[in-house]
């Protein structure tokens, strides 16, 4: 029996997710890439979702996004977001267009029959990645002439506390997916995540990792990616001068013996050394933020399920994670 997802749906919510294919193959090439890269765009403006950072993968990919709590959507702006779903339409979809906005000039029970079938599919991470997954399945089966499943199981989800620490780490993270696979050194040499996009100038992108730090993003309010490049990199790029082991920064991925001794000798290592290492609580935890967050969430979501037991916050082990706990128990080690 599925377990339900953790969710928030009284107001905005930030989720971590990241979905695998089949097998974990490596199935996404370069031009894979490309197109899931624009069809997470894409589907995120139709489904009102705003992305923070991403990384694509050869097998899988994660998604760092905030989703704002639903409102009354003009029949304008619902034509607008449908459109986006079909750049090029052909000649069905053209018509398809044609009788939704003739239904919602219309009003009466029609125009809300096709206004809550479109609203259904809008503000709820669930139908976004959904959506996502099915759309980019369809495309990718066409054409490499495949059948069958492209992905291998139900998306993870963590949800994310909406302060400045708890995202711009998890951003971090994600970005840091590439350095980790040791396909770069350096994350901006890597063309499909969130801080690669950012660097080389798309506002979009710069406008998601300025949500982790609160910058104005209004829409006549040019982001100051300088501020905010600024503060990112001091996650992203390790600088430290001490000798000692535990806090020695270093461009390399450490081994797990290297793991292992450290932990054992209850040593913190420095945030950017640990965000180069798999850490198990970005992906198989299930709320990340301060402990007054958790316990929130917590009262919320018993109020809202048959769950009984209580999960209370850990605290997130290895180095100084400024007070940020997850409330889930992982099987494993936090770590690899």
């Amino acid at each position: 029996m599925r377990t339900a997802r953790f969710k928030i749906n009284e107001r905005a919510a930030y989720y971590h997710c990241v979905t695998r294919t089949v097998n974990r193959e490596m199935l996404l090439d370069d031009r894979s890439k490309d197109e899931l890269q624009r069809q997470i765009w894409q589907m995120a403006e139709f489904c009102g979702v705003e992305i923070i950072t991403y990384c694509i993968m050869t097998n899988h990919f994660h998604v760092l996004m905030k989703v704002p709590k639903q409102k009354h959507l003009s029949n304008r702006e619902l034509i607008r977001r449908f459109s986006l779903l079909y750049p090029n339409p052909a000649k069905y979809q053209q018509v398809a267009m044609l009788a939704l906005e003739a239904n919602l000039k219309l009003g009466g029970k029609i125009a809300l029959k096709e206004r809550k079938k479109l609203e259904a599919r809008m503000g709820d991470v669930s139908v976004f990645m959904k959506e996502l997954k099915q759309r980019y399945s369809n495309w990718y089966n066409r054409n490499h002439k495949r059948l069958g499943t492209l992905w291998a199981e139900r998306f993870k989800s963590v949800v994310v506390e909406g302060k400045e620490q708890a995202l711009s780490i998890c951003a971090a993270y994600i970005d840091l997916n590439s350095v980790r696979a040791k396909l770069v050194t350096n994350p901006k040499d890597y063309q499909w995540c969130g801080y690669a996009e950012a660097a080389a100038g798309s506002e979009r992108a710069r406008k998601g990792l300025a949500l982790a730090y609160k910058a104005p993003r209004r829409k006549k309010v040019k982001v100051d990616w300088k501020t905010i490049s600024s503060q990112y990199r001091k996650l992203i790029y390790c600088k430290s001068s001490t000798s000692s082991k535990a806090n020695r920064g270093s461009k390399e991925v450490i081994s797990e013996q290297q793991w292992k001794e450290i932990l054992s000798k209850e040593e913190l290592l420095p945030l950017t050394t640990v965000l180069r290492y798999r850490v198990r609580y970005f992906t198989d935890g299930a709320v990340i933020g301060s402990k007054k967050f958790i316990e929130n969430y917590n009262e919320e979501h018993q109020l809202n399920s048959d769950r009984k037991r209580r999960m209370e916050p850990r605290p997130m082990k290895g180095c100084d994670w400024g007070g940020l706990c997850v409330n889930r128990g992982l099987r494993q080690s936090v770590f690899g």
